[in-house]
């Protein structure tokens, strides 16, 4: 076993959870890589102090750059707003040092470019933080789809819908100002992130994207509540993708279905470890949905559990993200998402946007 100096910036909900999943991967995979908690940055000296006292870190860091140049930050993790993510990005792979980033990669398509840019002239470990297609559920889909198990796939409908900004009456805060604060910043990559990794690559897209609620107690709204999108993937299936921050009743609405010519696949995260799989086989009388639990029989499930149906939670998501990275420093093989996949996310969100902004399909090549 071999010692790795982590460096996280920021030390929020992301930044924790980050910094609990480096503490806890060795345990849980006997990873050849033991991730040290080496250093913490945050918005302030003092923030960084508490959140190295919380959580264990060895030093707090006066800012990021006084974390990235540490000689003792072996590979750095950027759990900060996203308009902070390419300078981070790109003073890490000047020094050869492996970066994880929180989704979305950047604040904008331009600087999403940059940072893929430099991570492969770098040659290093890169990352994006995409945890929720990394339930065993999920990855048991990607499976059962790469096995034909629903035959030809010919409709792909995804989405992501939370409820946090439905109340009118809420006030207006940070995620009501900025494009990448809003809906198609926040929530919307991670379906379409799922529809990438299930269904490939999105040709062109036609959608709508809304503001709900533009006037708020405190100000005016200024970026997006919710987006409908059509879309038309490379492999000529069409699909559905749907995301909302006002989506009254939904807490963790991550979800998908998928249609095939033999079959059936459905999935939503507040369910988060159960797949339900319909075959077209047998009479028609005895056809249904089956609703499969997760066990040790699918991917990443055994090393936090060896009963079937106990389950795994949204920490295990990241705490698999960390294996994940740790493999690809140790190996120096890409392990997915890169940064180029999650360049592929910003190209998909642009598209989007400049489709709401013609009422046009727009193809994804031509942003």
């Amino acid at each position: 076993m071999t010692r790795i100096g982590i460096g996280i910036i920021g030390g929020g909900y992301m930044g924790k959870a980050h910094a609990v999943a480096m503490s806890a991967v060795g345990a849980v995979f006997d990873t050849a890589l033991r991730p040290g908690l080496e250093m913490v940055a945050a918005s302030s000296p003092e923030s960084a102090a508490r959140y190295r006292d919380r959580f264990g870190f060895a030093r707090a860091a006066r800012d990021w750059q006084e974390l990235v140049a540490d000689p003792a930050v072996d590979a750095v993790v950027i759990a900060s707003p996203q308009d902070s993510h390419r300078p981070i990005a790109e003073a890490a792979f000047a020094l050869g040092k492996p970066v994880l980033c929180e989704k979305p990669l950047a604040d904008s398509t331009e600087n999403a470019r940059a940072m893929v840019t430099a991570a492969e002239a770098a040659g290093v470990a890169n990352m994006v933080g995409f945890n929720y297609i990394r339930t065993p559920a999920s990855q048991f889909v990607r499976q059962l789809l790469a096995e034909g198990a629903i035959g030809r796939v010919t409709w792909f409908r995804g989405e992501h819908t939370e409820d946090f900004y439905a109340d009118p009456n809420a006030p207006r805060d940070w995620r009501g100002a900025g494009q990448s604060n809003g809906n198609m910043g926040d929530l919307a990559p991670h379906p379409i992130n799922a529809a990438l990794a299930l269904m490939g690559p999105i040709a062109s897209v036609m959608a709508d994207v809304e503001t709900v609620h533009a006037e708020r107690p405190g100000g005016t709204v200024t970026n997006d509540d919710h987006a409908q999108i059509m879309c038309r993937f490379a492999s000529g299936v069409m699909g559905h993708i749907y995301s909302s921050r006002t989506a009254t009743g939904r807490k963790m609405g991550y979800a998908y279905e998928i249609h095939g010519t033999d079959g059936a696949i459905k999935f939503d995260q507040e369910d988060q470890n159960a797949v339900w799989l319909y075959r077209a086989e047998g009479p028609e009388a005895t056809r249904g949905f089956t609703r499969i639990l997760t066990g040790p029989a699918h991917p990443d499930y055994e090393p936090f559990c060896q009963g079937p149906g106990h389950g795994t939670g949204y920490q295990d998501q990241i705490i698999i993200e960390a294996r994940d990275f740790l493999r690809a420093i140790e190996t120096g093989q890409p392990v997915w998402p890169t940064f180029r996949d999650g360049l592929a996310v910003s190209e998909v969100v642009e598209a989007v946007l400049a489709s709401s902004n013609t009422r046009h399909w727009v193809p994804v090549a031509q942003v």
